[in-house]
């Protein structure tokens, strides 16, 4: 993926299940005495032989089949703006080149007027490079939301049904890594992703052909 289309965006991973409980109540006579609260049993923590899970859920997330399409189809959307900034950048290199290439007979005003034409049309470009970024984040966040969320929910399930007692992401964009170490058995992401595309019967994207980076555009010129 290019510089300018960049898929960065770390959401939490965190996922919990809660249940409401209705209660229902009851209005006893004026003349009874009201009932005494039941004694709450006190729950005390217990020491239980540890089985520790790690997963990349980042990497997790993008590697499903669902998280592949989702990015496929986000960069479809975008081609057309990215082939309108690929002429614009390639007609600004050209008038940089015809700027560099000018006579120097040439008069001031027009030196000028070519110097403020290039400016514009690379204030112009950068506006655009910027929209289009800050667009395809917005779009590329949305769905990895929507994926992250389901795919929290398989790691959890998974974690439960296969004895663990704790999970640990060993994926996010920490500054001080969260596991400095782990058993590779211990790795369940590949099996999280496997069980995720089970679950959701999107089918592998075809393989996709390596792209060039696209460069930024350069500074103008200056006299």
């Amino acid at each position: 993926m290019n510089r300018t289309f960049v898929f960065a965006t770390a959401l939490a991973t965190g996922l919990a299940a809660s249940s409401l409980l209705a209660q229902t109540t009851t209005h006893a006579p004026a003349t009874a005495r009201p009932a005494a609260p039941a004694a709450q049993a006190e729950v005390k923590p217990e020491a239980i032989p540890a089985k520790v899970a790690v997963i990349a859920f980042e990497q997790g997330v993008v590697a499903t089949n669902e998280g592949q399409r989702a990015v496929l189809e986000i960069q479809k959307k975008y081609e057309p703006k990215k082939t309108a900034i690929d002429a614009q950048s390639a007609e600004l290199d050209s008038l940089k080149k015809q700027y560099q290439a000018l006579p120097t007979t040439i008069s001031d005003e027009e030196r000028a007027s070519r110097l403020k034409s290039i400016d514009d049309k690379t204030k112009a470009l950068q506006r655009d490079v910027e929209d289009a970024q800050n667009s395809y984040n917005t779009d590329v966040q949305e769905a990895y939301g929507k994926v992250a969320q389901k795919f929290g929910g398989t790691a959890v399930k998974y974690a439960q049904d296969h004895g663990f007692t704790l999970l640990l992401n060993i994926g996010g964009q920490q500054q001080l890594p969260t596991v400095l170490w782990w058993q590779r058995e211990t790795d369940i992401t590949q099996a999280t992703i496997d069980a995720y595309n089970v679950a959701s019967g999107v089918p592998a994207p075809p393989p996709q052909a390596p792209t060039a980076p696209r460069r930024a555009p350069a500074a103008a010129p200056h006299q």
